[in-house]
């Protein structure tokens, strides 16, 4: 007989307390005289301890856990399973200190629609990450150690901050399916527009805001319930498919006077079709977001079982453009787990023409760092493992609303540690390109990497390294 989840039963007898209901770990018997010790060794390779805690989890909840930061799964592809192979004798290297190599970046300039494409001094800028999910002090840093290098940041979902305008030399507002806090005014400031499809932390649903962070100034630019948890809707109201995403992308420009140019961000899923799609639309930058991307909050599922692999998203999505002719029109933005200047340049050489980072932007912050460390064991955790940014108790004051917390973001010493950050990726990326013989980080191509695991060769394109083929399924 099916379980009625709308049936209220009751139990035969005194309904349990929570204490009862919770596992004690304590209660948990030592090894019994006389059992061998193999008992405690090994153990089943598909029961494993982290799969016992987690329908430990579900029966003491109820319900599936929630929490940030990005993916736990330890089995997809990185970065690390490619090499750069620079210039000796075939190529000349450049001069590490006497010869340039241009890092400007155009987004947007080669449909011809858009009257002000966005320059960047770097291919690297910050993600779109909501003032909600990231405090006012966080967002308000983001933009001024973003600016000081000559790149942009994103508005995320909810609404654009006063003081992150005036921080963000350059700003990407963005709207999401929910279209909380947009406002016709704020769009007519931006410098550029991120329409969401879906974003590599969880694609096929929408966003997660718990209760404990919609504040006051949340709920005013939201418009909804303080206190109260806000789930996004998955799609957006007034499109479903192509056809409609392009006549919406016109609406989009008649209402910024095609000044600007337009983003479509996409969940990295099917990548060939979906850039495709959103190219012929009328996009002048397709954004691809892993599964590695970060999120504010996520079922934990969703973060560890959906999506495919950054790493694996950079090559559909380029012969995406490359077979409908828009390579050289439409950009190409990649985002989703990416750590340094090895790994952007990575991106560029596979096919990116910039990239887009969170989890490291909020790490050059502050966040994770060694302090307040008793506020991390409230949490259950401790500096360099902490990804309780749902719960609006970040000991750091990045990822809250609570406004002592807040305090503790000092927004001229973090944005100075963004820049930095910023900067020092940028040389990675250029010392590499001047190693393989290049002027331009845009002239990385695949020809300057090698696989080190057929997996990734396979994935990527990339030559085997030592055997000059590429290995394919």
């Amino acid at each position: 007989m099916a379980h009625d989840l709308n049936k209220s039963y009751q139990f035969p007898f005194e309904p349990p307390s929570e204490e009862d209901i919770a596992f004690n770990d304590n209660a948990i018997p030592n090894r019994p005289a006389g059992v061998p010790s193999s008992y405690d060794e090994g153990g089943s390779t598909r029961w494993t301890p982290d799969a016992i805690a987690e329908v430990q989890a579900l029966a003491q909840l109820g319900r599936y856990q929630v929490r940030g930061y990005n993916t736990f799964n330890k089995r997809l592809p990185t970065f690390d399973d490619l090499t750069f192979v620079p210039a000796t004798m075939t190529r000349l290297p450049l001069e590490g200190y006497r010869e340039s190599c241009n890092t400007t970046t155009i987004l947007g300039g080669g449909t011809g629609r858009v009257e002000k494409p966005i320059e960047l001094k770097i291919p690297v800028y910050i993600a779109s990450m909501s003032f909600g999910a990231l405090s006012a002090s966080a967002k308000t840093a983001l933009g001024y150690g973003a600016s000081k290098v000559g790149t942009m940041t994103c508005t995320g979902e909810g609404g654009m901050l006063d003081e992150e305008r005036q921080a963000s030399q350059c700003l990407v507002y963005q709207m999401t399916p929910s279209r909380y806090g947009v406002d016709i005014n704020h769009l007519r400031q931006a410098d550029g527009f991120e329409l969401v499809m879906g974003q590599g932390a969880k694609p096929g649903t929408g966003g997660l805001l718990l209760g404990m962070k919609v504040s006051p100034r949340v709920s005013m630019m939201r418009k909804l319930p303080e206190g109260v948890d806000q789930r996004s809707t998955v799609r957006h109201p007034d499109f479903l498919g192509a056809d409609d995403l392009a006549v919406k992308i016109e609406e989009l420009r008649l209402a910024t006077d095609f000044r600007i140019p337009i983003f479509v961000k996409i969940g990295a899923t099917r990548p060939r079709y979906d850039v495709a799609i959103a190219a012929k639309a009328g996009a002048d930058v397709v954004v691809v977001d892993g599964a590695e991307g970060g999120t504010g909050a996520s079922p934990e599922l969703l973060l560890n079982h959906t999506g495919i692999p950054t790493l694996s998203a950079i090559k559909p999505a380029r012969e995406a453009l490359d077979e409908c002719g828009m390579t050289g029109k439409v950009s190409l933005v990649i985002s989703g787990g990416i750590r340094s200047g090895v790994d952007a340049a990575k991106c560029l050489a596979l096919g990116a023409d910039a990239v887009m980072i969170g989890n490291a932007a909020m790490i050059a912050l502050g966040c994770n760092s060694p302090r307040y460390e008793q506020d991390y064991k409230k949490l259950g955790t401790s500096p360099g493992a902490c990804h309780h940014c749902h719960t609006g108790l970040c000991p750091v004051g990045i990822t809250t609303q609570d406004p002592e917390l807040e305090k503790r973001v000092d927004i001229a010493a973090s944005a100075e540690r963004v820049a930095r950050f910023l900067t020092a990726i940028t040389m990675e990326i250029t010392m590499l390109a001047k190693s393989c013989g290049k002027s331009s980080v845009h002239n990385l191509e695949s020809e300057d990497l090698r696989a080190l695991s057929l997996e990734a060769s396979a994935l990527t394109g990339v030559k085997m390294v030592g055997m000059d083929k590429v290995f394919a399924w």
